[in-house]
């Protein structure tokens, strides 16, 4: 993608216009199909621009395919589509994918789209079943009783602990930062649902060391992000530049148990390419949108993304940094750990508002740019970086 910069700020070829959200629930009673229409539906009504004007979709989450929004909003019937490997790694690396779609001349508006009824049909235990490298989950894995992701990533968060020293502290500051965050927001499914210290502490065991507060919701709905050639855009005082996004999987993707190093992971090596590609460096995001599946992850990926050194994630995160105030926010929309689980399409969505001023009381002061990761399955990963509409229109 061509790129130049300049002292007043980086131009860039596509940009994040429109995005769409339904409710965050536990039990939407209402289809799929009818949430995903909904929320793209509401992404191009931000965004300005007509459905059959639309020209690629990214279906993502599994329970949802391009004829659906055919139906359902009225996109051309001629429209490309794609899809990226499944699980949480998709929401990012689509953006990904809708660059290369809109430089290779494909299409000038793509909507990416997420639904799917989490919490009151697909639940996780199911979900798990469409994962790469069955034949490790049938054989070796579920006979010993190791049958869901929390089991899984425990074992990493676990291994971490051994190895650097993250403890319960560490992960507790991970989750009490996020229900913070939900308080403000709204939309958020744990909102008026205040998380204390001891309640964290009094809360069950799900795989150890993970507590029922270490983990991520299941969730009802449909989130949506509409992106576009610079070109196409008429809205452009609200066009998010996409500065740099890349994605990459971890060494033996489709097998954790045998992986000869647990600790890397995909993001290690699409960091520094998204980050090259953007012109800036972790230290230059004002905020960070981190795939929180577990507490640990966060801190992992922050890690892996550069924004602290290896094995320093669970100081840098019990200081406060991640916080509220603190000197990286992270998630300050309450991530899955608290708003709710869209496979981390809801973390682009927050990013778009807080680059555009529109987060509401959870609103940072003047952020300028903003890294979004992804994570999926055993270790894909990905990352965005978006900047403020202003930069994205300097030249």
């Amino acid at each position: 993608m061509s790129r130049r910069r300049s002292g007043s700020g980086i131009a860039t070829t596509f940009a994040v216009t429109g995005i769409g959200m339904t409710a965050m629930s536990r039990r939407s009673g209402r289809s799929v199909q009818a949430q995903a229409c909904e929320a793209a539906a509401a992404a191009c009504v931000d965004a300005g621009v007509a459905p059959d004007d639309v020209d690629s979709v990214i279906p993502l989450g599994g329970y949802l395919t391009t004829e659906d929004l055919i139906a359902g909003i009225g996109l051309p019937d001629s429209v490309y589509d794609a899809t990226p490997g499944p699980g949480g790694n998709a929401p990012v690396a689509s953006v990904r994918l809708a660059e290369v779609m809109i430089a290779g001349g494909a299409a000038r508006h793509v909507l990416a789209v997420v639904a799917k009824n989490g919490a009151s049909e697909a639940r996780i235990a199911d979900r798990v079943t469409a994962l790469p490298g069955q034949e490790f989950r049938r054989q070796l894995e579920r006979p010993q009783g190791w049958t869901s992701p929390a089991e899984w990533y425990a074992m990493l968060c676990r291994r971490y602990m051994i190895e650097h020293g993250i403890t319960k502290d560490h992960l507790a500051a991970v989750a009490l930062a996020a229900y913070d965050f939900a308080q403000s927001n709204p939309r958020a499914m744990m909102n008026g649902r205040p998380l204390t210290r001891a309640m964290y502490d009094a809360s069950p065991m799900i795989a150890e060391p993970y507590q029922l507060y270490d983990c991520c919701q299941e969730t009802d709905g449909a989130v949506a992000v509409l992106l576009s050639a610079v070109d196409a855009i008429d809205r452009t005082e609200r066009a998010v530049p996409v500065l740099g996004a890349s994605t990459a999987r971890p060494q033996s993707p489709d097998d954790l148990s045998g992986r000869e190093n647990w600790e890397l992971i995909g993001l290690h090596t699409a960091a520094p390419i998204a980050f090259e590609r953007a012109g800036v460096g972790p230290d230059d995001m004002s905020a960070a949108m981190v795939y929180d599946c577990f507490t640990f992850e966060l801190i992992h990926q922050l890690e892996a993304a550069g924004f602290c050194p290896p094995g320093e994630g669970g100081p840098f995160v019990a200081s406060g940094a991640i916080a509220r105030g603190g000197r990286l926010p992270v998630n300050t929309h309450g991530g899955l750990l608290a708003e709710g689980h869209m496979s981390g399409m809801g973390h682009i969505v927050e990013a778009v508002r807080q680059l555009r001023g529109e987060a509401g009381a959870n609103q940072l002061d003047d952020p300028r740019h903003i890294a979004v990761t992804g994570w999926g399955d055993w270790g894909d990963g990905s990352l965005v970086v978006l900047g403020s509409p202003a930069r994205g229109r300097a030249a």
